[in-house]
């Protein structure tokens, strides 16, 4: 135990890691806040940078870096409505409202705090218990991951503003445009029409700033006269009541968002969604009605997001599978140090695993330092005057659409999903869900067909295997449930009720 301790507090004692960790914290809130410029981008390039250095120096920059962007995040949804990482989707719901409401200080503040507490319930987890929760996602088969899937795209319901057909339609809109590219499992061109640019797909992250950035903008020109609202940064550090109120939240999501973390594959994403579904479920009297600044809608995926860095990390380091694209790129960087992460990590390296855990608290503490400042320069972004900010943003979102891929075609896939988006919010539809869409899409497809295969694609077979398993058994009632709390027959109920 004092060998584990020693080398957890590495990073703490040696000035150079200390600083490396900070650096890291401190350009992963900033690149994340960025759209365009993902956590996964900016690890890639890291270990082209970092391939010659001693392997805990390259570990805790890139900890840090991981920490601090998924953080990132949420502070371009909250002051542009446009997220800086697909996690921070169902963080914009609510933290743009709180934005225009001129509480923009208090929204960054309170998402500052309860993401360091989701972050340590999340490093606690990979300490404690990875054994047991790597245990969990290797049960996970794919019929797991199908109903998963499709658990993500019914959530849609709790963010399509009340209207579940508009949401099943953007959802279904969002699956259509993510299986555009070449079939997972064949390898065939789909709904390519014959153009090679086609082939490779299109990029959600591009989609994501059309739809969010682009569309804003054209929403925005409908107000160009309109004062900028002043927001009030006086009291930034929420108060010990509000974070009190607020622990049993914070706590359950971050529960949420370790277990999906820990899924490979599912990651922080599905960690946010199922988190702001979660709070909009189980809240019954909310600060606000959610989508109007809810604090809760703020809370539930901030906190998940954050765990499920943690829990991404579990089967990682004990089962040699990622737990997100994050995770795959940090597993090729320990690979190319003479690492072999896997079930003999622990055994053969165990010192390598505390200084992680090491490391990921001690940027967890800087993301709390760094997180609360700079938001009051932060917050005059949304004081600008509108004819100076509009095309700032629309500039931003062209560099950030064009650095995915260093293709002017992305930038092109940017500008029609912004006059989509637009035409879309104009009719009363939500954005988010066509993202969603087009992120689970692929995990759906996958996962039915392999599930289809491991039943020799008998249907009798394959709707039998539900009920096999335990695990299976009780997502798919968790499914039933949600799409029967969605219908109208069921709010009847509960009205009467």
């Amino acid at each position: 135990m004092i060998e584990a301790l020693n080398y957890f507090f590495i990073s703490w004692v040696d000035v150079r890691l200390l600083l490396l960790t900070a650096a890291g914290t401190f350009a992963g809130i900033y690149i994340g806040a960025i759209p365009g410029l993902s956590v996964t981008m900016a690890v890639s390039i890291l270990i082209s940078f970092t391939f010659k250095w001693e392997v805990n120096s390259a570990l805790a920059l890139i900890s840090g870096i991981y920490l601090g962007g998924v953080y990132g995040g949420s502070r371009s949804a909250i002051l542009l409505n446009i997220p800086g990482a697909p996690s921070a989707i169902a963080t914009g719901l609510d933290g743009y409202p709180l934005a225009k409401r001129g509480e923009a200080g208090t929204a960054i503040g309170l998402t500052t705090v309860v993401s360091v507490v989701g972050g340590f319930i999340g490093i606690l987890a990979l300490a404690v218990a990875a054994p047991a929760v790597a245990d969990l996602a290797l049960q996970f088969a794919p019929r797991d991951y199908l109903m998963l899937a499709i658990w993500g795209i019914l959530l849609v319901g709790s963010l399509s503003g009340g209207s579940l057909a508009k949401g099943i339609f953007a959802g279904a809109l969002g699956v259509l445009i993510g299986s555009v590219g070449l079939d997972p499992m064949t390898a065939e061109s789909r709904f390519t029409f014959g153009s090679l640019q086609l082939t490779a797909g299109i990029s959600y992250v591009a989609a994501m700033i059309g739809f969010f950035g682009v569309a804003e903008v054209l929403c925005q020109l409908h107000e160009l006269k309109l004062q900028a609202i002043k927001q009030d940064v006086s009291k930034i550090l929420p108060s010990w009541s509000l974070l009190r109120k607020y622990l049993p939240l914070t706590a359950r999501t971050s529960t949420i968002g370790v277990v999906v973390g820990a899924l490979p594959g599912a990651g922080g994403d599905i960690a946010a969604l199922m988190a702001y579904d979660h709070a909009k479920r189980t809240v019954k009297d909310p600060s606000r009605p959610f989508g109007e600044g809810a604090y809760e809608g703020l809370v539930a995926p901030e906190s998940a997001n954050n765990a499920a860095v943690g829990g991404a990390y579990i089967p990682m380091l004990t089962l040699g599978i990622p737990g997100d694209a994050v995770t795959a790129v940090i597993i090729g960087a320990m690979y190319i140090h003479g690492l072999k992460p896997g079930p003999m990590l622990m055994v053969e390296t165990p010192h390598l695993f505390w200084f992680i855990v090491g490391s990921l608290t001690l940027a967890n503490i800087f993301l709390l330092v760094f997180g609360l400042t700079g938001i009051r320069l932060f917050a005059k972004i949304v004081e600008t005057p509108k004819p100076i900010l509009l095309p700032v943003i629309l500039v931003l979102s062209a560099v950030g659409a064009y650095a995915i891929n260093n293709n002017p075609v992305d930038v092109y896939w940017m500008l029609g999903f912004g006059v989509l988006g637009y035409f879309l919010k104009m009719y009363g539809f939500q954005v988010g869900p066509v993202i969603l869409g087009m992120i689970l899409g692929p995990l759906m497809d996958k996962s039915y067909r392999q599930a289809m295969i491991s039943a020799e694609g008998n249907p009798v077979q394959f709707a039998g295997e539900f009920f096999t398993s335990p695990l299976s058994l009780v997502i798919l009632i968790a499914l039933t449930l949600t799409i029967a709390s969605q219908s109208t027959w069921w709010k009847r109920l509960r009205g009467r009720a």
